[in-house]
């Protein structure tokens, strides 16, 4: 070690930070550049068409979920339709309000293999009240 020695480790620490992937993602930025909420916590979409995804061993069930087409870019996500038999009051071409289910660092929540994101409001009107029975579904 010569007396000098601390700039050429603090440049080989530097170097190889880049290999750690955490550290490449969060310094490119490339969480943002991928996300179709780009940054954003709720967007707006029409809904192209529903289905059911299966849940994740040991649980068995079929999860509703829907096809939506973000208005802001053009992506098309899958959203999961929480609340029991919650799927009834949205239509294809429905406009629904998601945002994310809140996984771990991002990723999919729970049994549901795929699926990042949860419908909250359909045509202005919340899900939730909706599926409760305290609201009637509005048309467009």
């Amino acid at each position: 070690m010569g007396q000098k020695n601390a700039r050429k480790l603090v440049k080989g620490r530097k170097k190889f930070r880049w290999s750690n992937k955490k550290y490449k993602v969060r310094a490119l930025g490339l969480y943002q550049k991928s996300d179709p909420l780009k940054g954003a916590s709720q967007a707006k979409g029409i809904v192209l068409s529903k289905f059911q995804k299966e849940a994740r061993q040991p649980n068995s069930a079929m999860r509703k979920c829907c096809r939506v087409q973000l208005t802001k870019n053009g992506i098309s996500v899958g959203a999961f339709i929480p609340g029991n038999l919650a799927q009834k009051f949205i239509d294809e071409h429905d406009e629904v309000i998601i945002e994310r289910i809140g996984g771990r660092s991002g990723r999919n929540k729970g049994d549901i293999p795929g699926i990042r994101f949860q419908v909250i409001k359909v045509n202005d009107q919340p899900l939730q009240r909706l599926w409760l029975g305290k609201i009637e579904k509005g048309r467009r």
